[in-house]
């Protein structure tokens, strides 16, 4: 059945690009022979566009099969927009190619060479746009629940907690988690945020009977091989597609690198991203943002420095001990929202806490100033942290600082969101902020940290943008 209807979604996608591609040969020839942009042409029998009809036939037909064998056609969840379109231009620059050929052998004066160009540029955008529009709307079918494969891990450890990261952090792949198995007691009964714990790997048969489960993922180390062979069994004898990590180095697979020598496989280690001169780029970046947006902020944070002064008196701005990067403390800046003496009533409103983990937070915590709570919830109270920015002491983006108390209760596996600088803003602001739980929050700071690029962190600043004005999550 999924074969089936598989394979329908591939001859309607051909359909669409066969029906675009027509398209794109029509608008070739206007603009050749209508508009004539950039180049002259007599007009004849051989510029009307009925002798042109049988060549975009055979020219879409070519397109078809080339694009077909540069698997256009095949892309599974994951792959990306621009691999995608890279295959479309590759299929178009190859049956281009061999369009021209055919058509310089049979009839070398009859057809523009220009309109051929025209043809490949239009036939790419075209292509290209329609794959993109077709993301945008999964992206938003998935964010409402609609096609999502519902994924079992089994498997609790490192490699889970990557696959668990990258799912997170990748909402529009369309996986719903529903839970994990693992062979420790204690991994196996404790959740890791939204991530539910099912148990151990005995569980598995039942799990798959009872509940609508479309994927497994096999993350357990390479040594429990009889035990993935089963596992794999029970999931085929269901119908259920399994699939499992390979348990190289317990790294994450972004870091293996893969070469040939003479038909052997050679696999080696990728530096890490962070090393000194992508940290040092990350440095100029923050640093150049920041003295490039200073002179639009200082007058508001003057403003807001002054309504907090007349809201609720001195002092206007709160410092705080912090955790950064590798452990060093460092004190944050911060416009105070609460009232003075707010930290020494944390222990009597323990019982408010509604965080999870070692954070607390109190969605309506009564030690919020009227202007402190719309601070808050705007985010405007962290923008003296750019002080903290110049210092060195924080990035524009990275994982949110945590207090020396919470770090204090970290597993060993938090401790990884400590190897690189805390940041304004990162993942964990843009997927919910306070509505993110803490061990989600983990694991979104380690997928970035794994998967870092100048480019996330535009990708992010600008994402943080509609975020704060929204107001959502933030309490």
């Amino acid at each position: 059945m999924a074969g089936r209807t598989k394979l329908s979604a591939i001859w309607a996608w051909m359909l669409v690009d066969a029906t675009l591609i027509i398209v794109a040969c029509w608008m070739s020839w206007f603009i050749r022979y209508e508009l004539r942009w950039f180049r002259g042409v007599e007009l004849g029998y051989h510029s009307s566009l009925q002798s042109y009809s049988i060549l975009f036939l055979g020219f879409t037909l070519v397109l078809l099969l080339t694009f077909n064998a540069n698997s256009v056609y095949r892309v599974r969840r994951g792959t990306s927009w621009v691999e995608e379109v890279f295959r479309v231009i590759n299929g178009v620059l190859v049956g281009t190619v061999v369009a021209m050929a055919a058509t310089f052998g049979l009839r070398p004066l009859a057809f523009s060479r220009l309109l051929f160009l025209y043809d490949a540029v239009l036939i790419i955008v075209l292509l290209g746009s329609t794959r993109g529009l077709r993301r945008m709307v999964e992206s938003r079918l998935r964010a409402r629940g609609i096609n999502l494969i519902n994924v079992l891990i089994v498997g609790g450890g490192e490699i889970g907690r990557a696959v668990m990261r990258a799912i997170f952090a990748q909402p529009h792949l369309g996986y719903r988690v529903i839970g994990f198995v693992d062979n420790d007691p204690v991994v196996g009964s404790t959740d890791i945020g939204r991530f539910k714990a099912l148990g151990s790997p005995e569980n598995l048969e039942r799990i798959l009977d009872n509940d609508s489960v479309q994927e497994v993922i096999v993350t357990l180390p390479w040594g429990d091989q009889n035990e993935m062979f089963r596992l794999v069994r029970a999931c085929e004898r269901r119908g259920v597609r399994a699939r499992v990590v390979p348990d190289m180095f317990q790294l994450n697979l972004s870091r293996v690198s893969v070469d040939e020598l003479g038909g052997i496989p050679l696999i080696g280690l990728k530096s890490t991203r962070f090393t000194e001169t992508g940290r040092l780029a990350k440095r100029l970046l923050d640093l150049g943002l920041t003295f490039v947006f200073l002179p639009v902020l200082l007058p508001v944070i003057a403003l807001l420095a002054l309504t907090v002064r007349l809201d609720s008196g001195s002092p206007v701005f709160f410092t705080q001990k912090r955790v950064g990067r590798k452990g060093e403390s460092f004190q944050i800046i911060k416009f105070r929202s609460m009232a003075v003496g707010a930290e020494g009533q944390q222990q009597a409103l323990s019982d408010l806490n509604q965080a999870s983990g070692p954070l607390f937070k109190i969605r309506e915590d009564p030690r919020l100033t009227p202007l402190g709570r719309w601070l808050r919830r705007s985010s405007l109270d962290e923008l003296p942290q750019l002080i903290n920015v110049l210092r060195g002491e924080m990035s524009l983006v990275g994982p949110r600082p945590g207090l020396p108390q919470e770090v204090e209760q970290y597993k060993p596996w938090h401790r990884q969101r400590l190897d690189v600088l805390p940041g304004i803003t990162g993942l964990w602001q843009v997927s919910g902020r306070s509505e993110v739980a803490f061990d989600e929050m983990c694991l979104l700071d380690i997928y970035y940290l794994e998967n870092w690029s100048l480019a996330m962190d535009f990708v992010l600043i600008l994402r943080t943008i509609p975020k704060v004005f929204m107001g959502r999550g933030a309490y």
